[in-house]
């Protein structure tokens, strides 16, 4: 069983000094300004995607170690991406912390990050950052079905997400089409199988009246209940669950979608350091530190994500990154957001 949030949180201070250690002196050199100087004011400006509750204990224990001040603006992912957009140059972050990697995408096809060196790209499983450089990924999450097991066996759960268009799934799936994640997925379907079949999807599955939700987790908890026979969902939810009540005690159950359908996609949480100041030293230590064993261990304790880095173990029962992987997708193209809300909007489903 992956471990309790207390024994994550003791590890981490156990390995509070080596990293302190290694903020100090083996960080990547910054990037430099037009006079050659390395600008570090000891502190920076970071816009979350990612929720205060997770995020927090990772931004003290940088704190703490760097002596870096983090001033934090939480939000939505999408939303901030758009103020990002809205706010372009004049913005006072310095890093963005996406909940997935479409949000990234867009920012930087809009010319808003800085180039990341290479030695912290490449310590990322190739297909899980950028091809550019332009941001890079921190963990990664897989798109899976869960199901009421109390009301579907395994082999009554389809292997593609294309089932759920048919008449016998009407008013028994759980979407969540304002959240980052689904759209994420949806543009990938786009990029996948081309606009008209996308379309239709979308169409077909609006016109099955699914049950919509605000986040991951409010379906989970509605498959678990009883409320809404199957849902889609990223994986980490149903671990996180499954830590606290016991696998045994939950009627919800996963499945994973075959490999190469649209519905199996690996996404990516990641970071970007924002052009307008990329000469920011501060920013991009804390880039450095969330590529760093102990953040990435404390991920995989905290939200069962998958590490991106060698050398840290996945949580236990996951099946492997590299049987996940979408050859045909580039994670890169999932920055056409836009068209997808724009094709969700058309049916009504946000």
């Amino acid at each position: 069983m992956p471990l309790k949030r207390s024994l994550s949180m003791l590890a981490l201070t156990a390995t509070a000094a080596a990293l302190l250690v290694g903020c100090s002196s083996n960080s990547p050199e910054a990037p430099e300004a037009a006079t050659g100087e390395k600008v570090s004011d000891g502190e920076f400006t970071l816009y979350s995607g990612r929720n205060e509750e997770l995020v927090q204990p990772l931004i003290d224990m940088f704190e703490e170690q760097s002596g870096i001040a983090v001033d934090v603006r939480y939000g939505d992912t999408a939303e901030l991406s758009a103020l990002l957009m809205e706010e372009g140059e004049q913005t006072p972050a310095q890093v963005f912390l996406s909940q997935d990697a479409g949000a990234l995408g867009a920012l930087a096809n809009g010319g808003l990050f800085a180039t990341l060196p290479a030695e912290i790209t490449e310590r990322v499983t190739p297909g899980f950052t950028s091809t550019d450089d332009t941001w890079v990924g921190v963990t990664g999450r897989a798109r899976v079905i869960v199901f009421d097991s109390n009301e579907l066996s395994p082999a009554d759960v389809p292997t593609s997400v294309d089932a759920f268009t048919e008449a016998a799934w009407a008013d028994r799936l759980g979407i969540a089409p304002g959240n980052a994640s689904f759209q994420s997925f949806v543009t990938a379907y786009r990029e996948l199988n081309g606009e008209e079949k996308a379309d239709e999807w979308v169409k077909s599955i609006a016109g099955n009246e699914p049950q919509l939700f605000d986040s991951n987790g409010a379906i989970l908890s509605a498959v678990n209940d009883g409320v809404v026979d199957a849902g889609l969902i990223n994986h980490y939810y149903w671990f996180r669950l499954a830590s606290e009540l016991g696998e045994s005690n939950m009627r919800a159950q996963l499945a994973f979608p075959e490999s190469g359908d649209a519905g199996s996609i690996v996404n990516v949480t990641g970071a970007g350091m924002l052009s307008s100041t990329s000469t920011d030293a501060d920013a991009l230590e804390f880039i450095d530190f969330l590529l760093s064993p102990p953040a990435q261990e404390y991920f995989v304790a905290e939200t069962f994500e998958y590490p991106l880095i060698e050398g840290v173990a996945a949580p236990e029962g996951l099946p492997g990154l590299d049987t996940l992987v979408n050859p045909e997708l580039d994670l890169a193209d999932l920055k056409s957001l836009a068209a997808t809300q724009e094709l969700l909007q058309k049916y009504g489903l946000i």
